[in-house]
């Protein structure tokens, strides 16, 4: 059994390729009014159009940089006077960089573009998801997070020591768990709910953007034949988009379209609480 979507408004980060993009051609031909971002308007507006043609529902691409504080206010300032309403919000879009890089807000940019980005971004849309009832949240994690073995480092949340590609991934994918886990509880009582998800290790054009390092682009050529499809990687996304609230809101952590059983290290409420309030510092100063 599923709910009917087809007067849902649902926006995907990152829905120009992979898994974004199989989530918002599923969603669009289930009837649903789906927008779609990329880094590149080009790309978000050529995806669109492909997806409209096929299911013949009207699908917008937008650009959005979540790596940049003011892309993403002034995205949500836009959506803001465009609709009023905000049925499902996915947030999917990701990177890992190869190397330290610092943004324009003096952000480290694998934990501005995985985290604070759609934190700021869910964060500035909560008016228009409060409004629509049975709103949801589903925010794209990694089972990667628990390779941030001792937790957030909050003294080294920018990684300006140590800094390692697969530290700073970790950290923001552990991050997306505990900004989960702290959106529930805040939420409690209200019509949206929110979830992380696992979407499994998928073929997408992930590690090939040009932050990305060689090796990461040469493993992911080298897997990919062996990779799960997209759409495999969708069915966790799509499940949460369209089940009954109450056959799911059991569980907040979804791993490959089913309840996974998160690590000591994303179930700390404490460091939940400090993260999103160093996470409103970080954002309000850029």
């Amino acid at each position: 059994m599923t709910r009917d979507i087809s007067k849902a408004v649902v926006l995907i980060t990152g829905g120009s390729s992979g898994i974004g993009y199989a989530t918002a051609r599923e969603l669009s031909q289930r009837g649903a009014t789906v927008i779609i971002t990329s880094r590149s308007l080009e790309s978000a507006n050529a995806a669109a159009k492909a997806i409209s043609q096929e299911s013949g529902n009207q699908v917008e691409g937008w650009a959005l940089d979540l790596s940049r504080m003011s892309s993403v206010r002034n995205f949500a300032d836009a959506y803001s006077q465009r609709n009023k309403k905000l049925n499902i919000l996915i947030n999917n879009a990701g990177t890992i960089a190869g190397k330290r890089i610092v943004t324009e807000d003096s952000l480290e940019l694998t934990f501005a573009t995985n985290f604070l980005g759609p934190f700021l971004l869910t964060k500035l849309l909560m008016p228009q998801l409060e409004t629509a009832g049975d709103a949801r949240i589903l925010n794209v994690s990694s089972e990667l997070y628990r390779n941030a073995k001792s937790g957030l480092d909050f003294s080294n949340l920018q990684l300006e020591k140590g800094f390692s590609s697969s530290l700073a991934y970790a950290q923001s994918k552990l991050a997306m768990m505990l900004f989960t886990l702290q959106l529930r509880e805040r939420l409690n009582g209200s019509h949206v709910s929110s979830f992380a998800i696992h979407p499994g290790v998928i073929r997408t054009n992930f590690g090939s953007g040009p932050e990305s390092s060689r090796s990461m682009k040469l493993m992911m050529k080298v897997l990919g034949p062996v990779l799960k499809s997209p759409e495999a990687g969708a069915l966790t996304s799509l499940h949460l988009a369209t089940a009954p609230l109450d056959s799911i809101n059991h569980a907040w952590y979804w791993s490959e379209a089913k309840p996974g059983q998160p690590q000591a290290v994303a179930l700390d409420k404490a460091a939940g609480r400090k993260l999103w309030e160093v996470s409103e510092s970080l954002v309000s100063e850029t």
